[in-house]
């Protein structure tokens, strides 16, 4: 049975590597949300004196979207490459980042769901900013979205905890 198994497992095994060309689009997104930074400054840089206060608010807002888009993309990109298909070899690489030595499923979970509520935050700030502009269904609808987005949070937060104390527990008790 094993001849049988063996193959089948290792081409299972290998199939991880199907994941490969989508992190490599990532990066190709990655490039399109530097364009866009690049953009919205040169927006920022030649209108400057001619916009008033919440206008630069909601550029400058719009600015760190994009880097905290930009941000996710990475933590899912090397953080996913490095869970799901190979460890990165970076030892000694003075620019490894400190959060990639710990990372796992969960601790990747939780820190996508913090980014998430970072964007959702920075969205509903630009929503405040520009609320007589904005519909009020449309910022209660804004204000629900973050809401759920907390509420997951918190629970992909507390299901990775109770794990991690069932893991803690029963490795604990066959010692």
């Amino acid at each position: 049975m094993n001849q049988v198994t063996r193959p089948i497992e290792m081409f299972i095994f290998w199939s991880r590597w199907l994941q490969a060309p989508l992190y490599l689009g990532l990066i190709v997104a990655q490039g399109v949300y530097v364009y866009q930074f690049m953009h919205e400054l040169a927006i920022l840089v030649t209108k400057a004196g001619s916009l008033t206060e919440a206008e630069v608010m909601l550029l400058v807002l719009g600015l760190i979207d994009v880097v905290m888009i930009a941000n996710l993309l990475i933590m899912v990109i090397i953080g996913g490459y490095e869970t799901f298909v190979s460890k990165l070899d970076l030892e000694g690489n003075p620019d490894q980042p400190e959060w990639l030595s710990h990372v796992n499923a969960g601790v990747l979970k939780v820190k996508l769901a913090v980014a998430l509520i970072s964007i959702s935050s920075i969205h509903l700030l630009r929503t405040f900013i520009n609320a007589a502009h904005v519909e009020d269904r449309v910022i209660y609808t804004q204000i629900a979205i973050h809401m759920a987005f907390l509420v997951s949070a918190l629970a992909i937060a507390w299901t990775d905890k109770v794990m991690m104390q069932t893991l803690a527990l029963s490795a604990n008790t066959k010692h």
